[in-house]
């Protein structure tokens, strides 16, 4: 008796056990868990000989191994790993020349895709120089914020952009900082030209004591963030996380036989060091495009011979909108690498340009929590998976997105969430899994930290985005804190809304957001879309689509339709504009739209129904 008691009581675990044991997920989170320790190994490995090894070391064992192998494809010109390193000791004996002897210049480049600026790179590498990766976009106060704040004194620019250029010249100036063209002539008095200096420089190698001062912990670029909501900050990346981020590329399957097709902008972690750093990595070839052309796109997977390609945001999106054609699956792309691509445009994607894997990745520029997807769950960013999260360790707590702050329990202690309800994202800052801290005012790396998270004295990363891990495991992001908006008592996701949203056929993009309304608590739902070519809105379709997929808190009360929704240069949206604005007829140029649960669409918002909303004589 007491025997059958005992074999009972211990069913549950055998069970357990087993299910364990016998589950797919199992085997696959401890495959991809030694793939991940067998990658950093081998990187390792390859430069266990260098004192402080970064991605310059790689570089360099590539040009020693295969010097005429391919590194570069641009326009109609190909360069090897020799060409580029000749090209990057001669930019950085003119540097040298020409700049200040300071160890630790910094020198900011403001240019667009061009082997230009890798070259650039590469030779301020060589001197141990940090290089601030200035988003060509930025212009007047946000240009002379970005250069500021990352202490620069020398800025080449690309002399397309001299409008730019000449607009702050004359702070830059006072400030002392030297400003070059890269090119062979100047179109402005006061700024040197650098190209044919660099032409003429020597193409022997640095002497390696040029760089002895760096260490795993040096600076060695800044990068900014998107500035969807304000100024960029400026994060600060050091040699050992720059030597890490080639570990995407190799855990994504990437090799030397590839031909990876870049037309992200290079001054963003996506394109510089996922994109770029991944082709260094592994001896991997890399076509750059100045900027991305939806048009162009399949073109150039041809001409290239592209077998991998990286996107963001709505790339994706962007490629299923232009005009169908006979040869749209005749490409060599075999998989492409990159995050946001949404569940109704991967299906058509598919359908039409082939069956090309589809990789998420998840992660910031800033963030110490990074996500690969490597199951079969496409509209996943990861897998919850317990081996990585010993290397890796991550939360996800309760988040009030109505008072933008983590919920804590009466120990003052955050909340996890159990599976299959959204969470902010956290994760622990640990010397092996440290944060990237931000130049200039330390109060905003402060603002990025929680305090005695789960135990006393412990420090986790608030990443800022919302994500949902399921029961089985599979991890989904959900949106960013700040664009997910509380109605109703509710919260409402923009991306979940937009999702729907998108899925109407005369829709091109949507872009959802909250937005106040006088004499009511929290934010009502929004959107402003941009029409298809050749396309009408539909009130009738979209009043059907949101009221059979959403619920009624979730529900966009008013439409806007734009001629062109702005977005970063990495294709996030911008929404505080947009927020700000609101429903507002009086400011308000283009066409705005109302849901009319009455009549069962949306219809065109008159100064009448403005005012009686105003007036609280329209309940919402």
């Amino acid at each position: 008796m007491y025997l059958m008691l005992v074999i009972f009581s211990l069913l549950p675990i055998v069970v357990y056990i087993i299910r364990k044991i016998f589950s797919p997920y199992l085997w696959e989170d401890l495959k991809f868990f030694l793939k991940t320790v067998y990658c950093v190994k081998k990187m390792e490995m390859a430069v266990r000989h260098c004192s402080a090894p970064g991605v310059l070391d790689v570089f360099l064992q590539h040009v020693s191994t295969r010097p005429h192998k391919t590194f570069i494809l641009y326009e109609d010109q190909a360069y090897s790993y020799r060409d580029i390193d000749l090209k990057s000791n001669q930019a950085a004996w003119t540097l040298h020349q020409y700049g200040s002897q300071k160890k630790d210049n910094c020198v900011a480049v403001f240019m667009a895709n061009e082997p230009a600026f890798i070259w650039l790179w590469l030779a301020l590498s060589k001197l141990g120089w940090p290089m601030a990766c200035l988003n060509y976009n930025i212009r007047a106060k946000s240009f002379l914020h970005c250069f500021q704040c990352s202490g620069a004194k020398i800025l080449i620019a690309a002399p397309e952009f001299k409008d730019a250029i000449e607009d702050v010249l004359p702070a830059l100036i006072e400030d002392g900082v030297q400003v070059f063209y890269l090119s062979k002539d100047s179109p402005t008095e006061g700024v040197p030209s650098l190209l044919d200096k660099i032409d003429a420089a020597s193409e022997e190698p640095i002497p390696e004591s040029y760089r002895s001062s760096v260490k795993p912990s040096s600076p060695v670029l800044y990068i900014y963030t998107s500035g969807t909501t304000g100024l960029p900050k400026a994060a600060m990346i050091n040699q050992k996380r720059v030597f890490r981020c080639g570990l995407v590329s190799m855990i994504s399957g990437l090799t030397s036989e590839d031909v990876v097709y870049l037309t992200l902008p290079l001054y963003h972690t996506a394109g510089l060091l996922v994109g770029l750093r991944g082709c260094i990595q592994t001896g991997a070839t890399c076509a750059i495009r100045k900027k991305f052309s939806a048009s162009q796109f399949w073109d150039d997977c041809r001409k290239y011979n592209v077998t991998v390609f990286q996107y963001i945001g709505e790339i994706l999106r962007y490629l299923c909108n232009t005009r169908k054609k006979d040869n749209d699956k005749d490409h060599c792309v075999r998989f492409a690498l990159g995050n946001g691509v949404r569940p109704e445009v991967l299906k058509e994607f598919n359908d039409r340009f082939g069956k090309i894997r589809i990789t998420e990745v998840y992660g910031a520029t800033e963030s110490n929590v990074f996500f690969l997807n490597y199951s079969k769950n496409e509209c996943a960013v990861g897998r919850y998976n317990c081996f990585l999260k010993l290397i890796e360790p991550f939360e996800v707590v309760k988040f009030d997105v109505e008072k933008n702050e983590v919920i804590r329990d009466s120990a003052g202690r955050c909340i996890r969430v159990p599976r299959g309800e959204t969470g902010l994202l956290i994760g622990r800052h640990l010397t092996s899994n440290s944060i990237v801290a931000y130049a200039g005012d330390r109060s905003q790396t402060e603002n990025k930290i929680l305090h005695n998270v789960l135990e006393k004295g412990d420090t986790y990363f608030n990443t800022g985005d919302l994500i949902m891990v399921d029961k089985e495991g599979f991890i989904f992001f959900q949106d960013r804190v700040g664009d997910t908006f509380r109605w109703k008592g509710e919260n409402v996701a923009t991306t979940e809304v937009e999702n729907f949203v998108s899925m109407l056929d005369f829709i091109e993009v949507a872009n959802v957001f909250g937005v106040t309304v006088p004499h009511h608590e929290g934010r009502i739902g929004m959107v402003s879309i941009k029409l298809k070519d050749g396309k009408m809105f539909d009130g009738d379709a979209m009043f059907s689509q949101v009221t059979e997929h959403l619920p009624n808190y979730a529900r966009p009360r008013f439409v806007r339709i734009q001629d062109a929704l702005p977005v970063t240069g990495t294709y996030k949206q911008y929404k505080m504009g947009l927020v700000n604005d609101g429903f507002n007829l009086t400011c308000i140029k283009d066409p705005l739209y109302f849901l009319d649960d009455t009549n069962r669409t949306y219809r065109p918002l008159d100064l009448k129904i403005y005012n009686d909303i105003l007036g609280q004589k329209i309940k919402l």
